[in-house]
């Protein structure tokens, strides 16, 4: 027991520590927004046979979503080409709109970022969504670009992760984190099982854009701009839970993958992996003054109430988000992010996102 303490607290000590300004957090959403009540509707078209489940879709703790298509587009089916023709465009569309909001907001032009990373897990681009922002932004030619694909709902959180090593080990670079998710466009008519259904009640369309970097030795750190900083990030993968959560490759799209044994699995493993992590950056639950946890929907968030005991009220902004949003997917946890700088949070705030894995994504933040 001593000799894994000691190898704990050496693994800690040689640990870069992070020192990340965030110097802007920018959020946008396609115009079309519906009622939970109006997409309930537009489901009982595809799925009769769940009509009578109208509580299930009614009490998921969501009020409003956003979609970058009508409510109707998802009742008829759709090939691979169309939802990637639409994607693309809309997907543009939003990230031009977060990217010019958050540069503006760091004070920097676009020729100022140095590193661009992108992340999204609803749509497919080949050349990548950075490569075809090029031609819509000024950036320089020599940016340099990351695409992100694969972490599922935790891209918010592993992406600012993945984005903040970077700026740390580039001092007086400016890292561009974009994160964009149409997650209606999934939704696949001919997919009539349940799965498909309670995915069709959680999840809606955005996208949020962030900017960092890390001051060069002997400048005036963050020139009165910064917002946060970001202080330590960690993930923690748990083996054989691949069916757990993430996509199907189907002929006509991504084919959802969400277990309900998920929750319970929450409830057993999150506090053991989210104190590990805290312990291995000298932190303790008790030195956490706020909790911005991606709401994957409303058992997801009870889950982990019940693991870390909070209260409700310590993660209002991931369920006041959830209620105006819904699941945006890995965007969500940037509009909780941006919803408690806003709202004047202050002291060390925990951020957690869970993907395909399964996997859990940390960051800590100080406001």
């Amino acid at each position: 027991m001593q000799r894994a303490l000691s190898d704990l607290q050496a693994r800690s000590e040689s640990r870069p520590r992070l020192d990340v300004e965030v110097l802007s957090v920018a959020t946008a959403n396609p115009k079309a927004r519906f009622s939970q009540r109006e997409t309930f509707e537009g489901a009982k078209v595809v799925f009769p046979q769940f009509a009578r489940m109208e509580p299930l879709y009614l009490n998921a703790a969501i009020d409003w979503r956003h979609s970058c298509v009508p409510v109707d587009w998802c009742q008829s089916p759709r090939s691979w080409e169309e939802r990637t023709e639409v994607y693309q465009r809309e997907a543009l569309v939003l990230l031009e709109e977060v990217a010019t909001k958050a540069i503006a907001e760091a004070g920097l032009v676009p020729a100022d970022i140095d590193f661009i990373v992108v992340n999204t897990i609803t749509g497919l681009a080949v050349p990548s969504l950075d490569a075809m922002l090029m031609n819509r932004m000024d950036f320089r030619p020599t940016v340099e670009r990351l695409p992100i694909f694969g972490f599922g709902c935790g891209g918010g959180v592993a992406g600012l992760a993945r984005s903040a090593q970077l700026a740390q080990g580039s001092p007086g670079a400016n890292v561009l984190f974009l994160s964009v998710e149409l997650c209606t466009l999934c939704a696949r008519a001919n997919d009539q099982s349940l799965t498909m259904f309670v995915s069709a009640a959680l999840f809606g369309d955005g996208a949020a854009a962030v900017v960092l970097r890390t001051p060069r030795a002997g400048s005036a750190a963050g020139q009165g701009r910064a917002l946060a900083r970001i202080r330590a990030a960690g993930e923690h993968c748990w083996r054989n839970t691949e069916r757990m959560l993430g996509w199907d490759i189907k002929n006509d799209g991504f084919g959802m993958v969400l277990s309900p044994e998920l929750p319970g699995h929450m409830r057993k493993a999150l506090r053991p992996a989210v104190e590990g992590f805290l312990e291995t950056h000298g932190l303790e639950l008790e030195d956490v003054a706020g909790y911005l946890i991606h709401p994957g929907g409303r058992k997801v968030l009870e889950a982990a109430e019940d693991a870390l005991a909070l209260r409700r009220e310590q993660l209002k902004h991931s369920w006041s988000v959830l209620r105006d949003y819904g699941n945006m997917s890995s965007a969500t946890v940037l509009f909780i992010l941006k919803r408690a700088i806003e709202s004047g949070d202050r002291g060390m705030q925990f951020m957690a996102a869970f993907g395909p894995g399964f996997s859990a994504y940390f960051v800590a933040a100080e406001l």
